[in-house]
């Protein structure tokens, strides 16, 4: 689509749009049904994801958003239609939790081609009032499609993943992937987190679609974490401070 997004075809309604050039390796992801599309997090918003999205979809558009980070809500400005879970939306409508130049220290800490026209300088976070406040249990009806919201708190307090139980999709925002498991910092909670893991290891999933770094995933990745926290837990590890704890093909960062 563009030299900086990559699109990849989870199957014929559903599209993974991804920013590989940059260090956080962030995911979107296009839900379309009959009637309308979901967009689940917008990136890191140094490209024109809307023009991406139209070129996938010409249905109305809702940006759903996993949880309010900077690399989760980069492109939202572009969108009219925004939802976010009740425990984030001061952050999204007040007060961005980071200071703009701590953020923009992150987008810029590694050597990335951006795309052209685009000055870091530049950057802003988005603030905006969102049009709709999501709960734990919501269904978003899409037309021959639902998705089911689950509040997994702990990566943040409005931390939610999507649910969609007919294809056994789960999208996964921050709270599985391969790499780093961040629940280190003052508005994170270790023992949510591990919570939230054991709640989605419940469901029937056949495909997870995470936040960031690989889309091949196994399903009982689900598993392993669950017993990387459990792990900790039985050491008293898990609580803030007590640093990088490394599985091998994930990390947790407490």
């Amino acid at each position: 689509m563009t030299d900086w997004f990559l699109v990849e075809e989870i199957d014929n309604e559903t599209f993974a749009i991804s920013e590989p050039k940059h260090w956080e390796e962030p995911h979107s992801y296009l839900v379309c049904g009959r009637r309308a599309a979901v967009l689940i997090d917008t990136g890191l918003g140094v490209g024109d994801i809307r023009g991406v999205v139209e070129r996938l979809t010409s249905l109305p558009v809702l940006v759903v958003t996993t949880h309010v980070h900077w690399d989760h809500i980069g492109g939202h400005r572009l969108f009219e239609n925004i939802a976010v879970h009740e425990a984030e939306r001061a952050w999204l409508a007040e007060r961005f939790p980071l200071p703009l130049s701590v953020v923009r220290q992150h987008l810029t800490c590694r050597p990335c081609e951006f795309p052209p026209g685009f000055d870091p300088a530049e950057y802003r976070i988005f603030r905006g009032e969102p049009n709709r406040i999501l709960h734990d249990g919501d269904r978003l009806e899409l037309g021959g499609r639902t998705l089911s919201v689950l509040h997994t708190p702990g990566h943040s307090p409005g931390h939610c993943c999507f649910y969609e139980e007919e294809r056994g999709y789960l999208y996964a925002g921050d709270l599985i992937c391969r790499g780093c498991l961040d629940a280190f910092y003052p508005t994170t909670d270790p023992v949510l987190f591990r919570q939230s893991v054991q709640r989605v290891r419940r469901l029937a999933v056949s495909g997870i679609l995470p936040g960031h770094h690989s889309l091949e995933l196994s399903p009982d990745l689900v598993g392993r974490i669950d017993a990387a926290f459990s792990g900790l837990a039985r050491a008293g590890k898990l609580r803030h401070g007590t640093g990088l704890a490394d599985f091998g093909e994930f990390q947790i960062r407490l």
